[in-house]
């Protein structure tokens, strides 16, 4: 938008500065009671925008009562490729340089002061709150940046952006932060910035518009006894600087982003920086600074809400415990970006065993687009065994007291164990996805040579549903216990596999059933299942209770610890709302088989058999290599007789 002047009749010459979309929610601003400093108002001037902005946090957002609108979220942009948004009269033209991840907007350390006068804002994220507001009266603006290089198609003409014929500092393109339209910088294309009403581009039903997320104003008393009874009553609550308010009669559906940056290969960070561009910065928390809480009670009266989790299968348990702790009904469903290591849930949900740098755009597509299933969740209830051999360096409860994947005991747990004490004593070796998928292969295969757990079926004692299946696990010896919701386990591996419809004792596997499956996995089958093989089915219950006898290394969904001898109670305890993918042309089976499989055609093949002398003669032609078969074939035949 261009502020202060008309457009009606429109050149760039008369084009003053885009940056300040601002102005109709800083009118707002100009009531009484609001503690807000108008200097600061006036200049946008942000937090980050200090002497020493290189030491200040980045792609942190505000959420404190000293938020400003058009504050920027500054990280560290490359030193080429990237031209300072200051004039070139003032641009200091060296050192290195900033990059705001919600508007790029690009500047140098040296040029902050700069910045600041020539009153080059954000894209607005928020508004202030005020009795007198009208959630009805608020749209959100364009957002106009200024670009010296830029890569698309106009969205007037339907050309490219040419830099061929033009130098760095011409100005090629206006393009808008939030429905990410971009148009050429002449009267002609630029006749379409009169339009101030931004309708958010592709994504827009998963985006929440600036109007939704509210400043809350400071309450100001003007009798002192009034204020000391409201700060009793308030005591031990701290004060909340802003609500979301959906506006009434928008029936999108937000989606609220929850960030590890440190799952897997760490590939987090870059993940935050591209979906606040995409997004409102102001749904799209980083873990690493607050915790799902924050986030979930910040948006729990949003409705049609959906969540997405992007990191390991230990971030989405993290989310769907806080949502069980908030009691939001109904439960909002919980989509899933794949960064840590096994990303199994993420496996049977068809989002994949990992990211692979495919464009978000396509991602938040595909969550438009699909659909909400259930997942069962398990109680694990441990309590002390006074008859069993205790140990140092033991535990008395598990690390988590609910199950999503799986929870095992035996010699994968042991594996998970040496993996977690490594990762902690040596952080920096597994920021690498893979490296961390070869310490696995690697101490698995010496665990399995070695069989340190050849004789867990002495120290347990199984019952499923009432029934103890002691013996069947004396007579079967596995060298680890798996109790499995989901197909996918160890990083895709099934070692349920499909059972034949022959076998009615077992069903296929589903994690909707209430059902759990009971499997042991001995040294050969924990190496078949690496290669498309199965488990030995041992039991699908509703309940089970595990008896430990000696200190065991166990694992809840990855999650290792080494137990003191206990009784666990394992139980349903709830069904999780889940967002899975829907796959187009899909052909292979999921753990939710809503689709079966395609059928395989039979392969007809002849099979000639012919001694090797035949063959090498004949390898080219084969005719010949036939007539050699049934010749071979008489000789059999004829030397049989004879004997």
């Amino acid at each position: 938008m261009a502020s202060g002047d008309s457009l009606n009749n429109f050149t760039t010459d008369s084009l003053t500065p885009l940056w300040k979309a601002t102005s109709e929610f800083e009118d707002e601003t100009d009531s009484p009671g609001k503690n807000i400093d108008k200097s600061t108002k006036a200049t946008g001037k942000s937090k980050s925008l200090t002497k020493d902005a290189k030491s200040q946090n980045i792609n942190v957002v505000d959420w404190t009562e000293n938020a400003v609108i058009g504050e920027h979220i500054w990280t560290d942009a490359d030193s080429s490729g990237h031209s300072c948004c200051i004039p070139d009269n003032e641009c200091m033209k060296s050192g290195p340089k900033l990059k705001c991840t919600a508007c790029k907007v690009v500047v140098h350390i040296k040029c902050m002061e700069s910045l600041e006068r020539v009153n080059i804002k954000c894209k607005v994220t928020f508004r202030e709150g005020s009795r007198r507001s009208n959630d009805d009266e608020f749209q959100t603006q364009h957002h106009w940046v200024y670009q010296r290089k830029y890569h698309g198609k106009c969205s007037h003409c339907g050309k490219s952006f040419h830099t061929k014929h033009s130098t760095v500092k011409d100005i090629v393109a206006v393009s808008c932060s939030w429905c990410k339209c971009a148009y050429h910088f002449n009267n002609e294309c630029a006749v379409s910035l009169k339009e101030n009403s931004c309708t958010l581009g592709q994504n827009s039903n998963l985006i929440v518009p600036p109007a939704w997320v509210v400043k809350l104003p400071i309450k100001r008393f003007r009798n002192s006894s009034i204020k000391k009874r409201h700060t009793k009553r308030k005591s031990g609550r701290e004060r909340k600087a802003f609500a979301v308010r959906p506006v009434a009669g928008d029936n999108r559906s937000p989606l609220l982003v929850f960030i590890n940056p440190k799952s897997g290969g760490k590939q987090g960070s870059k993940i935050i920086r591209k979906l606040q561009w995409l997004l409102n910065p102001r749904q799209v928390f980083d873990l690493s600074e607050v915790d799902p809480k924050f986030g979930l009670q910040l948006y729990r009266r949003v409705p049609n809400l959906r969540i997405l989790a992007c990191g390991g299968d230990g971030t989405v348990g993290w989310v769907l415990s806080e949502l069980d702790t908030l009691q939001l009904s109904p439960p909002p469903p919980v989509s899933i970006l794949p960064l840590g290591t096994g990303n199994d849930l993420s496996r049977v949900l068809n989002w994949g065993g990992g990211y692979t740098d495919e464009p978000l755009e396509r991602i938040l597509n595909h969550l438009e687009e699909a659909q909400i299933v259930q997942l069962d969740r398990w109680n694990l209830q441990v309590s002390e065994n006074e008859k069993g051999e205790k140990e140092p360096n033991s535990v008395t409860n598990l690390p988590l007291n609910v199950m999503n994947n799986y929870f095992s005991v035996g010699a994968d747990a042991e594996v998970s164990l040496e993996f977690h004490e490594s990762r902690e004593a040596n952080p920096d070796k597994f920021t690498n996805r893979f490296y961390s998928l070869y310490f696995y292969g690697k101490r698995g295969g010496r665990t399995v040579i070695q069989r340190r757990s050849r004789d867990l079926f002495r120290h347990v004692k199984l019952e499923c549903d009432g029934v103890d299946l002691s013996e069947k696990i004396a007579e079967l010896k596995p060298q680890c216990l798996l109790f499995l919701n989901i197909s996918s386990y160890g990083g895709g591996t099934l070692p349920w596999g499909n059972p034949l419809k022959e076998y009615e004792e077992f069903r296929g596997q589903r994690f909707d059933d209430g059902y759990v499956e009971v499997i042991g996995l001995t040294s050969t089958s924990l190496a078949t299942t690496r290669v498309g093989g199965h488990g030995l089915r041992i039991s699908q219950c509703q309940n089970a209770v595990l008896s430990t006898y000696k200190v065991l290394p166990f694992q809840v969904d990855g999650e290792p610890c080494r137990l003191l001898p206990s009784v666990i109670t394992i139980n349903l305890r709830n069904q999780a709302n889940m967002i899975k993918k829907i796959k187009k042309n899909s052909h292979r089976g999921s753990s939710n088989p809503g689709s079966p499989l395609s059928p395989v055609p039979p392969i007809n093949a002849k099979i000639y058999m012919t001694d090797f002398e035949d063959y090498k003669k004949n390898f080219h032609d084969i005719k010949k290599i036939a007539e050699s078969s049934s010749s071979t074939k008489h000789k059999k035949k004829k030397k049989k007789r004879d004997s």
